[in-house]
């Protein structure tokens, strides 16, 4: 038989949506894999203008989501500050009891922000236990803003920042004997700041490794997985990290401008009070967070992304993105001249990945090559910049993309002039 996705999951109120059980996966009967995604696919109203493999900017909400959304929305616009004031922190709650029940970590450890650069920008800025004198590091693949965040800590904290590239190729073992080394070359390194899943090509890092390695150290880690969650079938709690930033608006597909911040309980003196917090507050996540007005409907809907979410199962969406993502690498590592940046090891690679053609690393010559992708052949995609051995164009699928999109992406690959 065919499994649908079951709608009634989200016509049943953010209650019972906050209850639905982490990574419930559809009928465990027989099913037919086509038919179901076509099921899910058939949830998201995607622009039919291009091909879209460029999904990693945001992603899109499913219908249901997208519908729970605007009656979120609709209500806190009808009650306004009569629902805020009085009754909305009681179902703002709920909604971050149910993301912490999914992330696997107790709900006073967590705390919802606008985005993952929120949150991460809060741990970085507001780790405090740095002395001058002490080191810090980051890799060429993390994300921008936290580049400049971690650069900022030599003149706010007086230490010394250390950037290393990642190996390329990238194997596990070469991922972890590069942070080693610089592990053992900067005896005063106290930070490190760790992207789970790279914006940049799709590498994923063994975070939980590394984390532990600096641990025994006496050095933390600040993981930024903005990227991984939801993306790749983990929890926060199989990172076994003291300090992550997540986005629920990328791989989740809640709403934009909805994203989490994890401290664990035990390190979270580590982190400073937001200034703009008054002192008497009470000594919790949240005070390591001041973000002002938001638009309060978008929180209010991170349950019914939940649901959505757990009508697929972590782990069957996890491999439905890694094999639309081989579905177009196989075929494209036997042209001549393309570069396939992201390994083929499973444990490395999630759904994004990220090529170039050989020879063309520069910032015009990328730009140059993804436009040609959508002019010619209707498939839009990004370039990226920042790793050290040049520019490349990412490829990012999402839940709606089919396998017929990232045939004819392999086609264009083939065929457009180099």
């Amino acid at each position: 038989m065919n499994a649908t996705i079951d709608r009634r999951l989200f016509l049943t109120g953010a209650a019972a949506m906050a209850g639905a059980p982490a990574g419930a996966a559809l009928s465990t009967a027989a099913i037919d894999d086509a038919a179901f995604w076509k099921d899910v696919a058939s949830q998201y109203d995607v622009t039919r203008a291009v091909i879209q493999l460029e999904n990693g900017n945001w992603g899109m909400m499913a219908r249901p989501v997208l519908e729970a959304y605007e009656r979120n929305l609709e209500r806190v616009n009808r009650d306004t500050s009569y629902y805020t004031r009085r009754s909305m922190m009681k179902d703002w709650m709920a909604a971050r009891d149910a993301l912490a029940a999914t992330a696997r970590v107790p709900a006073d450890e967590i705390a919802f922000t606008r985005n993952a650069t929120e949150a991460l920008k809060a741990l970085i800025l507001g780790y405090n236990a740095l002395t001058p004198g002490d080191t810090v590091l980051y890799a060429d693949l993390d994300y921008d803003s936290m580049q400049a965040c971690m650069e900022s800590l030599k003149a706010r904290r007086g230490v010394a920042v250390v950037k290393i590239t990642l190996p390329q190729p990238a194997t596990r073992q070469s991922l972890i004997d590069a942070y080693a080394a610089a592990m053992a070359a900067n005896p005063r390194l106290k930070l490190i700041l760790l992207t789970h899943l790279s914006h940049r090509t799709g590498l994923v890092l063994p975070v939980r490794e590394i984390a532990a390695m600096a641990r025994a150290r006496g050095i933390a880690t600040i993981v930024d997985a903005a990227h991984s969650w939801c993306q790749i079938d983990m929890t926060l709690a199989d990172l076994d990290c003291d300090y992550v930033g997540i986005n629920c608006h990328k791989w989740l597909g809640a709403p934009l401008g909805v994203g989490a911040i994890h401290v664990r309980r035990s390190a979270l003196a580590a982190i400073d009070r937001d200034p703009a917090n008054p002192a008497s507050d009470r000594d919790t996540i949240e005070a390591r967070i001041h973000t002002g007005t938001v638009d309060f409907a978008a929180p209010l809907t991170v349950p019914a992304a939940l649901a959505f979410q757990g009508t697929i199962g972590s782990k069957r969406r996890a491999d439905r993105l890694a094999a639309l993502r081989d579905r177009w690498v196989a075929p494209a590592r036997r042209i001549p001249g393309i570069e396939i940046l992201t390994p083929d090891d499973p444990a490395l690679h999630a759904g994004i990945t990220a090529f170039r053609i050989a020879g063309k690393t520069s910032t015009a010559d990328n730009v140059a090559v993804a436009k040609t992708l959508l002019d010619r052949f209707g498939i839009f995609t990004v370039h990226r910049d920042g790793p050290a051995a040049g520019s490349c164009v990412r490829v990012t699928p999402a839940l709606f993309n089919t396998m017929a999109d990232m045939d004819a992406l392999a086609f264009a690959l083939k065929h457009m002039s180099v």
